[in-house]
């Protein structure tokens, strides 16, 4: 059972690197215009030499923020409770904390799923009618890697919780 949390725990924790690097980072999209490329982010865009701030408040990248942030925060958690679990896993008070901790990845994954979905939706349809040299870029698949990688943990820590559950049922 401990290999599983332990994994559980790694995939959550390089999860949540990627997410928040996924997050900070000002390669979502690029695009090539008047003989150069260019590129951003959820906070900033870049032309060639010089990098400026987003000021128009675009819903799409509010709520694609948002839900990047909240998927940090639940994963975060997670993983503090994740590893509270597996300290106290041999004591066998930490289903609950099991259980939390595998719930809150499941909470990240949705709002990172969210998120990409929000933004791969209306990436598509507003820069694909307005530019035909565009790309998404390694911030952008960052963001989907830690979509698996949170899921990949929630689904670890659930099966651990299901394992020692069936083996409490058949001790008694």
């Amino acid at each position: 059972m401990y290999s599983f949390m332990g994994g559980g725990l790694f995939s959550a924790g390089v999860g949540n690197i990627l997410l928040v690097i996924s997050t900070a980072t000002d390669y979502w999209m690029q695009y090539h215009k008047s003989g150069s490329y260019m590129h951003h982010g959820l906070w900033r865009y870049c032309v060639p030499g010089k990098c400026m701030t987003h000021t128009d408040s675009i819903a799409y990248w509010d709520a694609t923020r948002a839900f990047m942030i909240l998927s940090i925060l639940a994963c975060f958690f997670g993983i503090i409770i994740g590893v509270i679990a597996f300290i106290n896993y041999s004591s066998f008070n930490g289903f609950d904390k099991t259980f939390a901790a595998g719930i809150l990845y499941f909470i990240s994954c949705f709002f990172v799923l969210l998120a990409m979905a929000v933004y791969t939706g209306m990436t598509v349809n507003y820069y694909g009618k307005r530019y035909g040299n565009w790309r998404f870029s390694w911030s952008y698949i960052m963001g989907w890697v830690s979509v698996v990688l949170t899921f990949f943990s929630g689904t670890l820590y659930v099966y651990v919780l299901c394992q020692v559950h069936f083996m409490f049922m058949f001790m008694k």
